[in-house]
């Protein structure tokens, strides 16, 4: 039989079910733009995301069901707060994105030494108990995205999350994860009740059943959405990566079970996360992030008119042979790893009276390319691996300029997902393995393959000067705004 998956993304959120040989069926969209109601502020309507779920799990079950389990994968860190009584939202959750609790991390880091980052669950949620009364009820109950849609289809009989989605809360360090626990001290600091935080599980394996949907099959894997993505194309062995390219971009490698010394950002601006566990045993993994990707395409199209859609941008690039030495840092609200400079601001060099429109759409796909080369070398720096290819999906692995200047950026092969959303994909192996679709992850992974790969250029020492020139033009975007490059979570 197969699995029904559940994704919910930062901007919508898709249902599909995936058969045991891969095929994907009943794919079911919604879009559910978060809110911002100020600048830096970002909400989601917590009702409005219950609704959408079960609409689209039905639709795609009504077209590829009946299915064995249920996967769920999700945007990570979000943060929302609901009444266990009836199951209403206090309040609109807070996006990971959302930036109100800046102020509490720097204070937090001054007085009691204790590192948080505004897009972490950590301070979201002391922000929500300070100031939304009803979470601090006793009936009060909390959690990320997964947590909630989890209780949305177990019609609130589920409260729990996993160890992937627990990693990158803030709330538990290495050591309380591998005790699938919350890290007490961090709870106790927040003045969090621990009651309303949800129970840590294993990411494979049964948590309950999804009483919200016909049958009533099991919710047997919880996973975070970047996590999913790289298992859902195989990346499940030592030195396996993956980037996603959508809004943001995401690297992320698989490492091993050896557990890290701690889950802080490491020497060159990368995470530790926990990719997945079985039974008690994490795999564990690194993530070096990008601030924004395909969104500096959609800028083009959106606010400069440059382009009539983002699909255009792959013909105008190629129709010249180069960028003609104009460069672009993507840094339109400022740069991750490895740099972490919040006061990054994009930047646009070489322009000369002969620039045209089609060199100027190209560097900008080849910025976000380097982007990604910059992503990869400080993942291989702080992991000490060698990742020999490079998988990739979103949107933008569509894109055949971009991602040929990845390869040739890289100097590694680019293989190309078969499906834009790899996050389905890992979620229906995780919940497949936990209910017998699939024996092992790598019989299941074994069934995945690329849609096609893009070979790196020999142009070697092209490819040396427009590294040189990369790193030139990043020194210049750095700092624009001071007091946002001191910043430092």
């Amino acid at each position: 039989m197969s699995v029904l998956v559940v994704d919910v993304g930062t901007t919508g959120l898709r249902a599909a079910v995936v058969r045991p040989d891969t095929t994907i069926v009943g794919f079911t969209y919604e879009p559910l733009p978060p809110t911002s109601p100020f600048a830096g502020l970002v909400e989601f309507d917590g009702v409005a995301m219950r609704d959408a779920v079960l609409r689209v799990a039905h639709t795609a079950l009504a077209v590829g069901g009946p299915v064995r389990a249920v996967g769920i994968t999700a945007q990570r860190a979000s943060t929302i707060v609901w009444d266990s009584r009836d199951g209403t939202p206090v309040a609109h959750g807070l996006g990971w994105q959302d930036l109100r609790t800046v102020g509490e991390c720097i204070r937090w880091k001054q007085d009691r030494n204790l590192i948080f980052a505004p897009n972490q669950t950590a301070t979201k949620l002391e922000w929500l108990c300070k100031n939304i009364e009803a979470a601090r009820s006793p009936h009060a109950r909390a959690g990320t995205v997964d947590t909630w849609v989890a209780a949305v289809l177990s019609n609130f009989t589920v409260h729990a999350t996993d160890t992937s989605n627990a990693a990158v809360t803030g709330l538990a360090d290495h050591a309380a994860l591998a005790r699938h626990e919350w890290s007490n001290d961090i709870v106790q600091a927040l003045d969090i009740d621990p009651a309303m935080l949800p129970r840590i599980v294993p990411t494979i394996g049964v948590v309950g059943e999804a009483h919200a949907l016909p049958g009533a099959p099991p919710i047997a894997a919880l996973v975070g959405d970047q996590q999913s993505s790289l298992i859902g194309q195989g990346g499940i062995v030592a030195g396996a990566a993956k980037a996603t390219f959508g809004t943001g971009g995401m690297l992320d490698v698989y490492a091993g079970t050896a557990t890290p010394q701690h889950l802080a950002r490491t020497k060159n601006g990368t995470f530790p996360i926990v990719v997945y566990s079985q039974g008690d045993t994490l795999h564990w993994g690194s993530e070096a992030i990008m601030l924004t990707a395909g969104s500096n395409v959609e800028w083009l199209v959106s606010d400069l008119g440059v382009l009539t859609d983002a699909a255009t941008s792959d013909v105008v690039a190629s129709s010249v042979e180069s960028s003609d030495g104009v460069v672009y840092v993507p840094a339109l609200i400022g740069l991750a790893t490895p740099h972490w400079d919040y006061g990054a601001r994009g930047t646009l060099l070489g322009i000369t009276r002969g620039t045209t429109r089609a060199h100027i759409v190209r560097a900008v796909l080849e910025g976000i390319a380097h982007r990604g080369a910059d992503l990869l070398d400080a993942t291989e720096r702080d992991t000490g691996l060698r990742v020999e290819r490079l998988k990739v999906d979103g949107g933008m692995s569509r894109n055949r300029v971009f991602t040929q200047a990845l390869a040739d950026a890289t100097g590694r092969p680019i293989d190309i997902c078969r499906e834009t959303e790899a996050t389905t994909l890992g979620s229906a192996f995780l919940a497949g393995v936990a209910t017998g679709v699939w024996n092992t992850l790598d019989e299941a992974t074994s069934l995945v393959a690329p849609l096609r790969t893009a070979e790196p250029r020999s142009s070697a020492p092209h490819a040396r000067i427009s590294r040189a020139q990369w790193h030139e033009a990043v020194r210049r975007a750095r700092g624009w705004i001071p007091e946002l490059s001191a910043l430092d979570f």
